[in-house]
């Protein structure tokens, strides 16, 4: 199934819970479609159609963790306000709205020349001050539930949708053995994976052998080096250095072919043969594998990301992806401690 039962749990200190779930449950086993005596099964569609599903169950995932998140914020609220024996209303009022300057005439006057109306600026003026009132509130409403959470426990169980990956013959940065598995759909030419490569190799520093990274290749069309950088990496692998090669190429954004060997010299490997590695296109067949794959799995763009089989995608940072692993890592934990107490 390719999201959690549970939306979510927020628990505090004093144990308080909140818990959802889908208005549907799915299950493997639910016939979908039957032709004549042939049954279609929800595990037969996952299995036979899961590109063609992946992108369409994470844009209903990230519509879902949006409103979550603005359901977790509402709860923390109605805690705060409970706790000081007010109301959200009264509480709002004192902490956040009685706050809230208004802005100068000179400010609302530059508002005013940022719009494309022909009104003048006084039948307009009371519209201004609101928008800017209604803004500086959401923005001091946010930052005053940020400071709230973190007072707070707050666990989330939504997941990202499920897909699953081939592991068979993949190079691992980490133990294999690691609780949570991040694997990353890349391309050496793509600027989003250029910049999130640090934050991974860091991720990985922080929480030590509790993650393995491994690395897909994925070229974009539109990117004219992807291809040859990505056999480059993998030539460099054959002589022990995938990992190596394959950091310098997003920290050195260097992808022409002569670079991809002046870098393959600075790592000390062994000329010949990796020259002869890339020229003749001898990992071809291997890049062409993992693309197939992604696009297998209905990949559109890079860099993709499946933690422990959980798809998720697009420009995250260290936090984004730090958030991820965690909730893996919970519930990795969560079934340890269950299966020992069987």
């Amino acid at each position: 199934m390719w999201f959690s039962k549970k939306l979510f749990v927020v628990a505090f200190g004093a144990g308080i819970l909140l818990a959802g779930s889908n208005a549907i449950a799915q299950n493997d086993s639910d016939i979908v479609a039957q032709v004549g005596d042939l049954k279609v099964t929800r595990a037969d569609l996952n299995k036979e159609e899961e590109g063609k599903l992946l992108q369409a169950r994470y844009q209903y995932y990230q519509a879902e963790s949006k409103a979550l998140d603005e359901l977790v914020a509402q709860k923390i609220l109605e805690v705060e306000a409970k706790k000081e024996n007010l109301t959200v209303e009264q509480l709002m009022d004192r902490d956040i709205k009685s706050k809230i300057e208004d802005p100068t005439d000179d400010q609302m006057r530059v508002f005013y020349e940022g719009l494309e109306t022909e009104q003048p600026y006084e039948a307009v003026r009371d519209k201004i001050l609101s928008k800017i009132r209604q803004v500086r509130t959401q923005r001091a409403t946010a930052e005053y539930v940020r400071k709230l959470r973190e007072q707070i426990s707050v666990v989330i169980e939504l997941a990202p949708p499920n897909a699953s990956v081939d592991l068979q013959n993949a190079t691992f940065r980490g133990s294999q053995h690691a609780p949570v598995t991040l694997v990353e759909f890349a391309d050496y030419e793509c600027p989003y994976c250029q910049k999130v490569a640090p934050e991974i190799n860091q991720l990985q520093a922080d929480l030590g052998d509790k993650l393995a990274i491994v690395y897909k290749d994925f070229p974009l069309p539109m990117h004219s080096h992807a291809e040859k950088a990505a056999e480059a990496a993998r030539c460099a692998g054959k002589q022990g250095k995938f990992w190596e090669y394959h950091d310098m190429l997003f920290h050195n954004k260097q992808l022409e072919v002569d670079q991809l060997k002046e870098q393959a010299n600075s790592l000390k490997l062994d000329p010949s043969a990796f020259d002869k590695c890339l020229d003749s296109g001898e990992e071809a067949a291997d890049v062409a594998r993992d693309r197939s794959e992604g696009q297998r799995l209905g990949l559109n763009g890079t860099p993709s990301f499946f933690v422990n089989g959980h798809f998720f995608s697009g420009d995250v940072d260290y936090n984004g992806l730090r958030r991820i692993v965690e909730q893996q890592l919970s519930e990795s934990s969560t079934k340890v401690a269950m299966n020992s107490t069987k």
